[in-house]
């Protein structure tokens, strides 16, 4: 297994809208481990494959305490959603130290298919719910943040750029050779 690198918002990368996969072999074994283990060292409940830049429709979720229920969702898909809904303080490892709330549907059931391709279905409430919504949102190229006002929004864009910058990292038209 090895650790991958998790991209920070504002990373254009981040917003790319993740293709389905139609190979379940070797290689999406071993994306999911290194998933994982990026995941836990981060630490974090969930990543999404968009996050490590590998732009496929991988998510996996393990909100247990003691980080052994991972869950490898392939292809996820919501089949259904409830109509009530609630606000979860959310963060992302890809917004680090970033929390804010978030209005999503209370209770999801879900379709996808496990590392081998087989399908199954699983209804998901609370934390796990919400979990399994905001990692498939990164699928389709959208970040938590997104949901928040413009004004916290930019906040939150600059705030990370300058800590980018301050760690000798930058993304835009700058670090591609570009004007701003």
């Amino acid at each position: 297994m090895s650790k991958l690198n998790i991209l920070r918002y504002p990373d254009p990368r981040l917003h790319k809208v993740a293709k389905p996969v139609t190979v379940f072999d070797a290689r999406l074994a071993k994306l999911v481990e290194d998933m994982a283990e990026t995941m836990y060292d981060a630490p974090g409940i969930g990543l999404a494959a968009t996050q490590v830049d590998v732009h496929e429709r991988v998510v996996i979720v393990d909100i247990s305490e003691t980080k052994d229920q991972l869950t490898a969702f392939i292809n996820p898909e919501v089949v259904w959603a409830s109509e009530d809904k609630h606000v979860y303080e959310e963060g992302c490892l890809s917004v680090p130290g970033i929390y804010d709330g978030v209005e999503r549907p209370s209770r999801v059931k879900v379709r996808a298919q496990d590392v081998k391709g087989e399908f199954f279905e699983i209804e998901a409430d609370e934390l796990l719910a919400v979990c399994i919504q905001h990692e498939m949102d990164h699928l389709q190229g959208k970040v938590f943040v997104e949901y928040l006002s413009p004004l916290k929004r930019n906040r939150i864009k600059t705030k990370l750029q300058k800590e980018e910058r301050a760690m000798g990292k930058e993304y835009g038209p700058r670090a591609m050779g570009g004007r701003r």
